[in-house]
């Protein structure tokens, strides 16, 4: 069965730091470029940020860069989104999605493609 869990997500005080992981079941991770989405209560889903499979090379919208780090792990099928330095703002159930791109078409990622496979997200809370 092809699947994406998410976890990590909890509540955090504004200025603290959390770990998403993504983790994929029943296809390879490697030939997918990965991406991280966000939707807010009454706003419209948000990409995050997305890495390649070819290089690792990454994308961040620019209300997160220099916060959150994407990154994957090949060996474990698990892409991971660091956040640190969070706001209020970051508030929003988490996504990671997949999109099949293998390694020699050397595709750079894009929020703005079809995704294959979505996970069922994670809540972000970022509160005092």
């Amino acid at each position: 069965q092809v699947q994406l869990v998410e976890s990590g997500g909890g509540l955090v005080q504004p200025g603290g730091s959390l770990r998403l992981s993504c983790a994929a079941s029943g296809f390879t991770l490697n030939y997918y470029n990965i991406g991280w989405f966000r939707q807010a209560p009454g706003k419209e889903r948000e990409g995050v940020s997305c890495i390649s499979s070819s290089d690792g090379s990454t994308y961040y919208a620019d209300s997160v860069k220099g916060r959150f780090t994407i990154s994957r792990d090949n060996a474990k099928n698990t892409a991971y989104l660091q956040m640190n330095s969070l706001k209020v703002g970051d508030t929003a159930v988490y996504y990671c999605a997949a999109v099949w791109r293998p390694p020699w078409v050397q595709d750079p990622c894009s929020m703005g493609v079809r995704y294959d496979y979505w996970g069922q997200g994670t809540q972000v809370t970022v509160s005092s």
